[in-house]
């Protein structure tokens, strides 16, 4: 029996030695484990949060060191400035062809879009009262003519007793009144008439121009009057413009002459203008002012259409930077400067224009300073950078 116990005793002990072994064996790998995980932290994650945070804490890393930056000296260029605006396209000279007369419309002998020459017939109202008046006042001349003749014949007849002494000189006077006043009732009933000639003839609408008609507002059996809104619209000439809308600083730069390329919306054709007038007034309350560019006529120049215009406002000499080196946020225009400091400062600067070469500024830098090129939204003002030069545009 004591054999037995001494033999489960070792066997316990046998085992607790075994519980301990592996347990240093847990205890031994984990701790590898965290060592190895450790590690890759240092390896990558400092290298992730360097590209994570930019130019800032790569020199953080580097104990400090200030960051490159690519910096460009534009100088300047002379550049043709173009001046790009929108507007409506509109007859050049809008005539309004109204009504004289008053009558049923009995004829419209043109549509929208037919060329008139001066003085077509356009339309015709119906005319029978105005030509019964004119007859009636035709009868009266011939009465009142009558009458003068009769009272010329008296008056003559009168002088010729008036020598034998039959007739008294109040009586010569009274015959020649009344001779004058039968004269005037002729005068009287021929100018009627003349008037109501000429009534009849504003029953006729006729083109005040040659032109192209852009609108007919009647039709045949409408009854109408001088109070009738206009029965046509015609473009005189056919002549086209496009009226567009400029801010203070750009209407400035344009003068009468300058040319001008047109785009309606809706079509890829382009058109030659000529700017042909600029108002000499500006709008209080949008601070735009209007420019009127002359256009030759084209079946796709429409009035009402709306276009855009590029007008060449001549050369100018001014810096000229690349898209990536101007920024822009709630205060305008920007771009980064390093001064002899090698310091970044902020200045504000005013866009003449943007195309395929670059933006060309009007304001704010002179092209002497050292702007930078990329990447300037990851600067703030006044940091300390190394700079880069690169050869300008």
């Amino acid at each position: 029996m004591n054999r037995e116990l001494a033999f489960e005793g070792n066997m316990a002990l046998e085992d607790r030695s075994a519980a301990k072994r592996k347990r240093r064996i847990f205890l031994i790998g984990g701790l590898i484990v965290a060592a190895v995980l450790l590690a890759a932290y240092f390896a990558f994650g400092q290298g992730e949060e360097q590209a994570a945070t930019g130019p800032r804490a790569a020199g953080a890393a580097n104990g400090g060191q200030a960051p490159s930056v690519s910096v460009i000296v534009p100088g300047t260029t002379e550049v043709g400035r173009t001046i790009i605006a929108s507007g409506t396209l509109a007859a050049r000279r809008d005539q309004a062809v109204g009504v004289s007369g008053s009558g049923r419309v009995t004829r419209v002998l043109v549509e929208a879009g037919d060329w008139v020459r001066q003085g077509q017939l356009l339309a015709s109202i119906e005319r029978s009262v105005q030509s019964q008046t004119a007859q009636q006042q035709r009868a009266q001349i011939a009465a009142a003519q009558a009458d003068a003749d009769l009272a010329k014949g008296e008056l003559e007849r009168a002088r010729a007793l008036e020598e034998r002494g039959f007739v008294s000189t109040a009586d010569i006077e009274r015959k020649q009144a009344a001779y004058d006043a039968a004269v005037a009732r002729v005068a009287v009933a021929q100018a009627q008439l003349n008037q109501t000639r000429a009534s009849i003839g504003l029953l006729d609408i006729r083109a005040p121009t040659s032109g192209l008609i852009l609108e007919r507002n009647i039709e045949v059996g409408q009854v109408v009057s001088p109070g009738t809104p206009q029965a046509f619209r015609m473009a005189r000439g056919g002549e086209m413009e496009m009226r567009a809308r400029l801010s203070q600083d750009d209407l400035s730069g344009v003068n009468v002459g300058m040319p001008a390329l047109i785009i309606p919306t809706g079509t890829d054709k382009q058109f030659d203008g000529r700017v042909w007038q600029v108002a000499p007034v500006i709008d209080p309350a949008s601070r735009q002012g209007e420019v009127r560019i002359a256009i030759p006529y084209d079946p796709a120049i429409r009035p009402g259409g709306f276009a855009e215009a590029r007008i060449g406002a001549g050369a100018t000499t001014a810096p000229l930077l690349p898209q990536s080196a101007v920024l822009a946020d709630a205060n305008g225009n920007y771009v980064f400067v390093v001064n002899a400091d090698n310091e970044v400062e902020r200045r504000n600067v005013t866009v003449a224009s943007v195309d395929d070469r670059g933006v060309t500024i009007s304001g704010g830098i002179d092209g002497s300073e050292q702007i930078v090129s990329r990447a300037g939204s990851f600067l703030t003002e006044g940091r300390k950078v190394s700079p880069v030069r690169e050869s300008a545009r």
